[in-house]
């Protein structure tokens, strides 16, 4: 009768660290389920959204009938949605700018309208002649930023740059790049 109670006394013990085994087992399965559904949400709002951004440099067009040069931004859905309404801003100034004091006039925005997954746009802007002249002589400084705006699920999303003509190389050197309306704090 001694050994049925040695016998029982055993298995209570192995039947209580074996139900502590598997509180701790299903607290660890629980906690990396936790960390799932983080990595899917963070997968599902950047993944799946429109990312617009340029896909080169800023090219030369030439002088239009109006006197102004003319310059070419090619822009790209790189994400996996449509943007739905892209909108370009632009302005210029001879004086660097800073990206929380761009303020773009109305008459300078333009609506390019939707932009399917790996579609290209071309966004357009001028610049005065006078202006481009004495840049292009070293006279006067010239800096230009770009803005393209698209909605988003939770709001909106952008990307801007500030650039600043380089005559030496007849090109358009970016001095600051962004990207707003991604959220990566939650």
């Amino acid at each position: 009768m001694e050994d049925f109670e040695i016998l029982s006394v055993i298995g209570s013990l192995a039947t209580a660290i074996a139900t502590i085994v598997l509180v701790v087992l299903l607290w660890r399965t629980i906690k990396q389920m936790e960390a799932t559904v983080v990595l899917s949400r963070i997968q599902t709002e950047f993944r799946f959204r429109p990312w617009v951004g340029p896909v080169n440099g800023i090219k030369s067009m030439g002088k239009n009938s109006d006197n102004q040069f003319q310059f070419d931004v090619t822009i790209r859905n790189y994400g996996e949605l449509p943007a739905t309404n892209v909108r370009a801003s632009f302005c210029s100034s001879d004086k660097i700018m800073k990206k929380e004091e761009l303020e773009f006039a109305e008459e300078k925005k333009f609506n390019l309208g939707p932009l399917l997954p790996t579609m290209e746009k071309h966004y357009w802007f001028f610049v005065d002649e006078q202006d481009f002249a004495k840049a292009k002589s070293s006279q006067k400084d010239l800096f230009i930023a770009v803005s393209f705006e698209y909605p988003i699920t939770n709001g909106t999303s952008s990307y801007g740059m500030i650039s600043q003509y380089n005559p030496d190389t007849d090109m358009f050197v970016h001095k600051d790049m962004w990207v707003t309306g991604a959220d990566t704090t939650k």
